[in-house]
């Protein structure tokens, strides 16, 4: 029975840490903080940033951000804002925290982004250009083993 009671809470855990995530997709550009989120689900922020982690590999602030950065690299790509006006839009309030971020999660600042995605996109869709051009965490990339042959 306890296990049964265990499975069900499980389940319930799961769905609301999926309307989080959905949540997040959605209004990645308004302000969103781990508090609200949490308030929303019906759990302490310690909990959901546990069980999150747990359930996505990341934590909801770095979802959140992962989100911003996707969002940020489609709009630098089309060129039209400035990297200051790419920052807000995506519901950063920060430059400089967006700038580290940025740099952290794709390799290169935002401004040497715009110039090497323009150039590496060229003519091409911009459905494969988001593919192609989606950022990997420096933990997720994969390892290269030096060629010792």
């Amino acid at each position: 029975m306890a296990t049964t009671h265990t499975t069900a809470q499980h389940l319930r855990d799961l769905a609301r840490l999926r309307r989080v995530r959905d949540r997040i997709d959605r209004e990645y550009a308004r302000p969103l903080d781990v508090e609200a989120l949490a308030r929303n689900a019906g759990m302490s922020a310690g909990h959901l940033s546990r069980q999150f982690k747990l359930a996505y590999g990341e934590s909801p602030y770095s979802y959140l951000m992962t989100r911003r950065i996707e969002r940020a690299m489609a709009l630098l790509r089309c060129g039209e804002l400035s990297v200051t006006e790419v920052c807000f839009e995506v519901g950063c309030s920060s430059l400089g925290t967006f700038s580290t971020r940025f740099t952290e999660l794709v390799g290169v600042p935002p401004s040497v982004y715009r110039r090497q995605a323009a150039e590496a996109t060229a003519g091409m869709p911009s459905c494969v250009a988001k593919q192609v051009t989606r950022p990997i965490r420096n933990r997720e990339a994969p390892i290269s083993k030096p060629d010792l042959a």
